[in-house]
């Protein structure tokens, strides 16, 4: 089946090929200037430091639905073993099997492709079983720092969670500014919450994957018009699930990554950052989220920390 006429009418107004070049692989990411993170840096005042990672454990937020994002398997591979000998200094090590997007994450922009195409044109076929993705994996973003701004839509919306069906609107994003009283700008890093993680720290996996609120086909029109960097929220799929419009399976994750280039995360936890922002009436800060940088990856884990 085709990708309908609204999906490639928005993709010609949000698309960035060639923008910063043929060669490419940032994206959006190249929005994040030094300039940036200076002004960035101003947004520090208490120090108040607030993490947005959820744990990473066997006990995971994924459920299977997605075939081989595993949650993690930790083993421990010695235990105090004295290696170099008896009497010597005793080590501890341990190793992990996981999905590299099984907790909170980043998408590269080589999460997706639509048509047999990549971020800024290249062939999707250049992902290969071996050395994974040879343009714009994950590793190509090497720091991730900026201004973030967290757009609270749930606390916008006068509630702590978006009901499962809602799907998150232009409109809710500027009510959401509105709140947050400052204006999103180029460079800045994005977090939607619409309350959803919730429902994932209440214990219910299932219900926090399906249904879920979350990012409309329409958003990614207001984030190209805002150059924003790169967009989070704290939902498994980060767009509406099910799809708003039937049949049309993830087609924000193809506008963002693909036509825009513009990184994406999922799982971010937003409910103490919600909560501090709230008390100390602003709701920009210093993000830093740079990815693990694994090589050909699509995707990687990531432990954010808002710094207020």
């Amino acid at each position: 089946m085709s990708l309908p006429d609204v999906f490639h009418e928005i993709a010609k107004r949000v698309n960035n090929w060639g923008r910063w070049g043929a060669d490419d692989e940032l994206g959006t990411l190249n929005l994040i200037t030094d300039e940036v993170v200076r002004e960035a840096a101003a947004c520090v005042r208490s120090g108040r430091r607030i993490p947005l990672a959820l744990p990473l454990q066997q006990d995971g937020v994924q459920t299977g639905m997605i075939p081989g994002r595993v949650n993690p398997l930790h083993v421990m591979v010695q235990i105090n073993q004295e290696i170099f000998g008896p009497g010597t200094v005793a080590c501890s090590d341990d190793a992990v099997t996981m999905g590299l997007q099984a907790g909170t994450h980043w998408d590269a922009l080589t999460h997706v492709s639509h048509s047999g195409r990549l971020y800024n044109g290249r062939p999707a076929g250049t992902i290969t079983a071996h050395g994974g993705a040879e343009f714009a994996g994950m590793a190509t973003a090497r720091h991730i720092v900026s201004r973030g701004v967290l757009l609270d839509v749930a606390r916008a919306h006068g509630v702590e969670q978006l009901d499962g069906a809602h799907a998150v609107t232009p409109e809710d994003l500027e009510a959401a500014e509105e709140l947050a009283g400052t204006r999103v700008r180029a460079g800045d890093i994005v977090l939607v919450r619409t309350g959803q993680m919730r429902v994932c720290l209440a214990g219910d996996k299932h219900g926090y994957g399906y249904p879920s609120p979350g990012l409309s086909i329409r958003t990614p029109e207001w984030f190209h018009a805002r150059d924003v960097a790169a967009v989070a929220n704290d939902t498994l799929t980060f767009e509406i699930f099910p799809p708003e419009i039937e049949d049309l399976w993830l087609p924000v994750h193809a506008l963002d990554l693909v036509e825009m280039g513009m990184p994406q995360g999922q799982n971010w936890n937003l409910e103490e950052l919600s909560t501090a922002c709230g008390q100390e009436g602003r709701y920009a800060f210093l993000l830093s989220a740079t990815p693990e940088p694994f090589v050909g990856a699509t995707g990687a884990p990531v432990a954010p920390v808002a710094v207020l």
